[in-house]
């Protein structure tokens, strides 16, 4: 099964691309994971268009031909990164790659919420009629403190939070195939 994940944020440094490359090495047994960074897509712009932007026009494919999409954001200010808001603009706009698709959020924060009110604000966007894209319900992955939950590697290494993490994606995938009937 493939899979598309995107970090939702332009910063170099980030425990969510961390946190999806820790869930692409673990899942794969179950899943193909292709991980996809924001940072150098352009800010929306409704005078512009998506065919002058061949990187987001391959987002646009990839996230069509996936069996879901793993949105990964930290938390500012109480919400999700601009760059985030800016490409589910991209995706919204001219084109509805998300119409219908199955959508897992997961977030690391450096706070003790994890992310909390940024994947609640997510989860209203992915509702609006022009993505209507279908968020897992029920199954928040809010890794707060983060500093503490990752080794060097990047391996998460708070058991609690490996089998929250692990519990997740199962309903994830049980999620993805029960709409798929």
């Amino acid at each position: 099964m493939k899979l598309m994940a995107i970090v939702g944020t332009n910063a170099d440094f980030s425990y969510n691309r961390i946190l999806l490359h820790y869930m692409q090495h673990i899942f794969k047994p179950q899943a193909e994971i292709q991980i996809q960074e924001i940072k150098d897509f352009p800010p929306f712009c409704e005078d512009d268009a998506l065919n002058n932007h061949p990187d987001l026009q391959q987002l646009q494919q990839d996230i069509a031909t996936s069996a879901g999409v793993i949105l990964s954001s930290p938390e500012y200010d109480h919400a999700i990164p601009a760059c985030l808001k800016s490409v589910l603009e991209w995706m919204s706009y001219e084109v509805h790659p998300f119409r219908g698709k199955p959508v897992m959020i997961v977030g690391a924060s450096y706070g003790p919420q994890g992310s909390a009110r940024a994947q609640l604000q997510l989860r209203q966007i992915l509702a609006c009629p022009e993505i209507d894209a279908y968020a897992l319900p029920g199954n928040e992955f809010l890794l707060g403190h983060v500093v503490q939950m990752f080794d060097q590697k990047g391996n998460l290494t708070n058991h609690t939070q490996q089998q929250t993490l692990q519990n997740c994606f199962a309903d994830f995938l049980d999620y993805i195939h029960n709409l798929a009937r």
